[in-house]
């Protein structure tokens, strides 16, 4: 069974195939991340663990023999979107507290954070010392596989309804004219920060909570981020813990 809220996002309720990923998943992602060797995956005073590819899991998605699997697989099967190859899943850990400040971190930057929930999109990556924003990767798709039980308020992923709409848009114009292989060069900074102003000011915040078994996809063009933690939010000691695919997409049908 899966539940469609929109043409930016689907999710899929808990089934035990997926479970059985998620289980052993977790059993490999905790100690990586309390290895002090990942320490500096810790951000915004320890209460935010990035760790991008940090899981070892093989090319098919499996986690020590586990299969990724479940109805949202079936799903990609059957709309011929499973990725030829998966990504390694990144390990995303938020915890009370989430955002404090890190030294170094602007008052600007980190207000936005608390207020805008630091809005982004995935592949629009900051690029030399001026961070000037330019397309360097190019998924797929977003899904998220939470590992822990999380309450309400307790950091959910948020997102903008339609916003893909508008970010697809905005790239085609940006982007359509040139040849593709100068896109990773172009500056998109300025018009980035205009047309996500416009969805802030247009589109619709939404919130995604999923238990452990379930699956959520985001569109590749969606424009999300994470929700502070509330005061008295629950959730399992480990935090809100959930792996993140992000696979690669063949850049002349991504945009």
């Amino acid at each position: 069974m899966t539940a469609a809220l929109g043409t930016d996002h689907l999710i899929f309720p808990p089934h035990p195939a997926t479970l059985a990923w998620v289980r052993a998943a977790y059993d490999v992602a905790m100690p990586l991340v309390d290895d002090p060797a990942h320490a500096g995956w810790w951000r915004h005073g320890a209460t935010w663990f990035a760790g991008v590819n940090l899981l070892p899991n093989g090319a098919d998605g499996a986690v020590g023999g586990v299969p990724l699997a479940g109805p949202a697989f079936d799903w990609l099967a059957g709309q011929g979107r499973l990725p030829a190859r998966w990504d390694k899943a990144q390990i995303s850990v938020v915890r009370p507290g989430y955002p404090r400040q890190d030294p170094g971190e602007a008052d600007a930057a980190h207000r936005f954070r608390r207020r805008r929930d630091a809005a982004h999109l995935d592949g629009l990556l900051p690029v030399g010392p001026d961070r000037r924003r330019m397309m360097r990767e190019h998924h797929a798709f977003i899904l998220g596989l939470p590992l822990t039980e999380a309450g309400e308020g307790a950091s959910p992923l948020v997102f903008w309804e339609g916003s893909h709409e508008i970010i697809a848009a905005m790239l085609r114009a940006a982007l359509g004219p040139h040849p593709q292989a100068d896109w990773g060069a172009i500056d998109l900074t300025d018009i980035y920060a205009e047309t996500r102003k416009r969805i802030f000011d247009t589109c619709r915040r939404r919130t995604i909570r999923v238990k452990p078994g379930g699956a959520y996809f985001l569109h590749r063009f969606t424009v999300h981020g994470i929700s502070p933690w509330e005061d008295g939010a629950e959730a399992a000691p480990e935090g809100r813990v959930i792996a993140y695919f992000r696979p690669e997409n063949n850049i002349k049908s991504w945009l």
